[in-house]
Formats: structure tokens, C-alpha cells, sequence
């Protein structure tokens, strides 16, 4: 499986103690393991922040796919953080339907991740037991972009170091666009908060 199917399915397994793993959060890192994918395919390279696309690999996964027919490749070619959001968005309901469809999730009643009404599991495939493999040797890239959207632990301050400086550049960007989510959170709860206590008073 992709690196963004790895990530989801961890992510059914290892939600935050306190809270299930955010939509918005995991959307982000998915949108980051797709691109760290391309690069690695040589779909695309890094040229400082932005993506440059290459030739068009068979990339053998549909969504995949459908990332790579999504990339600008007309100058000036799109920052990694515009990619990320706006690739993105809802892209955590699109990763579990694509599952589901493969039949590497099924429906349950109650369960660890919850995506509005429905609630999944992953089912024992080889796709499953491939990801729980990576994540048991501490696979630096699924590590990182997991911690980014708070699995297994919540984010941690330091970063595993890798050996490709544009992989080191999206894991970067991933959790800064992370943050800026938990920010834009945090400053909707407080304006709220004052928007109730204005109505009381």
C-alpha cells in the first residue's frame, strides 16, 4: 500500500488517549504521505517550498493517481503548503471510502476512529499487516507524519532526521500546517467562548 494508506490505517488503530485523531489533522499528513509518495515515484521533486512535476510514472493506486493529475505544472508551481491544504481538504473521508471500496475496512458498531456516523476498522490483510510492520520498526516518515497529526502518542518537538532533504521539507510543512489548524481552533473556541459571555451578560 501507499504511504497515505499506511498512515489512515495506523490511525484507526492509534488514536489519541484524550481525544479521536482530528478529520482536519490526518487530512493534512495524508495530503503530506501522498506527496512524499510522488517524490519517491520521481512524479515530482521539490525546488525549495515548491512542487515541481515530473514525468508520469505508473503510480498503480488511484488515489495516487488522482494527486498527481492535481498538481499545477504550469509556472509558478504551487507551495507545499498550499498542497497540503488544499489537497487536504476531506481528504480523510476520501482515503476511508477508497478502503472500504478495497474491502481493507468494514463497518461496526462501535469503534477507536469515527468519521461522522460511520465508525471502521481495519480488516487483517496484507495491506494491514504491512502498515502495523512499518510501524512497529519506527518507519521514520510514517512516524513523523503520524506524530504531526497526533497519533500514537501526540506530536512530539523532535523530528527524525532523514535522508531526503525534500522529504525533510514536507514532514516540515505538514506540521506547521498542523498547528496553524490547532491555532485557527483554538481562536474559533476563544471567540466563542466571548461571542456565549457577551449573549449572557
Amino acid at each position: 500500500m501507499t504511504t497515505a494508506k499506511d498512515l489512515f490505517i495506523i490511525a484507526l488503530g492509534h488514536p489519541r488517549p484524550e481525544q479521536a485523531v482530528g478529520q482536519g489533522d490526518l487530512s493534512l499528513a495524508l495530503a503530506g504521505a501522498e506527496l512524499i509518495d510522488l517524490i519517491s515515484a520521481e512524479a515530482v521533486t521539490v525546488d525549495g517550498d515548491h512542487i515541481v512535476p515530473g514525468g508520469a510514472p505508473t503510480l498503480d493506486d488511484r488515489l495516487l493517481d488522482e494527486a498527481a493529475a492535481r498538481l499545477i505544472r504550469q509556472p509558478p508551481h504551487e507551495r507545499i503548503e498550499d498542497w497540503l491544504w488544499r489537497r487536504g481538504r476531506d481528504l480523510s473521508a476520501a482515503y476511508q471510502t477508497a478502503l472500504l471500496e478495497d474491502g481493507a475496512l468494514t463497518r461496526k458498531r462501535s469503534g477507536l476512529l469515527s468519521f461522522g456516523s460511520n465508525v471502521v476498522e481495519p480488516v487483517d490483510t496484507p495491506g494491514r499487516r504491512e502498515a502495523a510492520a512499518r510501524w512497529e520498526e519506527k518507519e521514520p516518515v510514517l512516524v513523523a507524519l503520524a506524530s504531526a497529526a497526533g497519533v500514537g502518542g501526540g506530536r512530539s518537538e523532535e523530528e527524525p532526521g532523514f535522508d531526503d532533504e525534500a522529504v525533510t521539507t514536507v514532514v516540515a510543512a505538514v506540521h506547521d500546517a498542523v498547528m496553524e489548524l490547532e491555532a485557527v481552533r483554538q481562536r474559533r473556541t476563544i471567540e466563542n467562548s466571548a461571542f456565549a459571555n457577551l449573549w449572557r451578560g
